[in-house]
């Protein structure tokens, strides 16, 4: 692993760090991609189903099934756009906020694992997401 290019061990840490919040979020009947989807919603309000795919970077085929999962277990709603007849709106439910609440307490237990400076990681992070865009 000393020899691996940064972009490797980048990607493997991303990988097991998400299998390791996958396994603390089984019991919550959630996956990494149904917090993320949580969570965009709860930050950006009603969302069109397409906007939610842009901002979660997943291909709109791959949001329907997600959404009628976390739909029909009562964590979002989603109605028709007033605005635009042709497309919903996704919303979280009350329910919906408070598991995202649990697993953000998840995650941190996640981390809290690892030895080191969470901080410092974050904005190195930030960075390259936002170089990325």
């Amino acid at each position: 692993m000393d020899r691996w290019p940064t972009s490797r061990l980048l990607s493997t840490a991303a990988r097991l760090v998400e299998l390791a919040w996958n396994e603390k979020l089984r019991p919550l009947g959630l996956t990494y991609p149904a917090v993320l989807t949580l969570d965009t919603v709860a930050t950006a309000g009603p969302i069109t189903p397409g906007k939610l795919a842009e901002s979660v970077r997943v291909q709109a085929q791959t949001m329907g099934p997600l959404l009628s999962r976390l739909e029909s277990r009562g964590y979002i709603l989603r109605q028709p756009n007033r605005f635009d007849r042709r497309s919903q709106l996704v919303s979280i439910t009350e329910v919906g906020l408070a598991l995202l609440e649990q697993s953000h307490r998840l995650e941190s237990i996640v981390l809290s694992a690892i030895n080191l400076d969470s901080g410092i990681l974050r904005e190195e992070l930030l960075a390259i997401v936002r170089h990325s865009r």
